[in-house]
């Protein structure tokens, strides 16, 4: 497992699995925001499994699932109310990290430039193009 930062709060990262739990917490992770629906594919530990593996480590972990293609408005106002609540650095994760850096740069938007937060994506190696305009009208 490898993390990508979009900010000091927050990295990205694929898939979890269980055994990835404990060195998020050595890396002092507090909370871990996962946005793939346990339905999604046979390739992956449940919600369930990994918030009990969490809170074994002391750490905190919500579910926000959406579908790859369909990050909704109320997704988003989620994810940045998440982002306000939780214990910091966090960890949001998906099947790639692309959904998770979706949800946060639209959750930035009117706080962020998009030219900045297409930036940050790219630099942990997504491409948020098509996200441009919903950016924008914020």
């Amino acid at each position: 497992m490898q993390t990508k930062q979009l900010s000091p709060d927050l990295a990205v990262s694929q898939q979890l699995q269980l055994e990835d739990i404990p060195a998020l917490a050595r890396d002092g992770v507090l909370s871990i925001i996962c946005n793939r629906p346990d339905e999604e594919g046979p390739d992956h530990p449940s919600f369930s499994q990994i918030e009990q593996e969490a809170a074994r480590f002391g750490m905190t972990a919500r579910y926000l699932p959406a579908a790859p293609d369909n990050i909704t408005d109320a997704h988003v106002a989620e994810f940045g109310q998440l982002m306000d609540e939780l214990p910091k650095p966090i960890v949001g994760y998906c099947r790639t990290g692309r959904r998770s850096t979706s949800m946060w740069a639209l959750s930035r938007a009117g706080k962020q430039s998009p030219a900045e937060l297409l930036e940050a994506a790219s630099q942990a190696g997504y491409d948020l193009g098509a996200l441009a305009p919903r950016l924008e009208k914020n």
